[in-house]
């Protein structure tokens, strides 16, 4: 299964139902420091429910930290300024999808470090500037799990 990772997270409920949404996917999270919140936050644990056991959260001091343990899986950043739009991407069962923080996404030093057919993006209005973090989630995870068949799912 493939894992989804943000770097930087701000929102604390936003981060609780990506945590939800991970563990109903059978994805795994890794969360980029610094963070926005304590992860024991009340409104993190509520916006997670009780789904916190259900699935696997990494945590990585920075993006370094990060890559290390990624290692030499691809990495997709999922950006506003992304070239390909999510829906044509062929994903993997081993891809890392990365999300930047809410209010800034992912620095340029980040997002320019990718190819342009491993940055994607979610089509919208062009008067929007974004989507929330957690729909953005949704939208692209549910696509790789789509196309993996729904591994595992009933």
């Amino acid at each position: 299964m493939f894992d989804i990772a943000l770097f930087e997270p701000q929102i604390a409920p936003n981060t609780g139902n990506i945590i939800r949404l991970a563990a109903n996917l059978g994805a795994r999270l890794h969360l980029i420091e610094p963070l926005g919140f304590e992860l024991e936050e009340k409104k993190l644990r509520r916006a997670g429910l009780d789904y916190h056991d259900l699935t696997q959260v990494f945590r990585h001091a920075d993006y370094a930290a990060f890559q290390s343990v990624i290692g030499k899986r691809r990495v997709l950043a999922c950006t506003t300024k992304g070239s390909q739009p999510y829906h044509q991407v062929q994903y993997q069962t081993e891809d890392v999808l990365l999300f930047g923080s809410e209010t800034s996404g992912l620095p340029d030093a980040i997002r320019d470090g990718f190819a342009a057919e491993h940055r994607i993006r979610i089509p919208m209005q062009p008067q929007s500037r974004s989507l929330n973090l957690a729909n953005a989630v949704a939208i692209i995870s549910y696509e790789a799990w789509r196309q993996q068949g729904f591994a595992g799912g009933i």
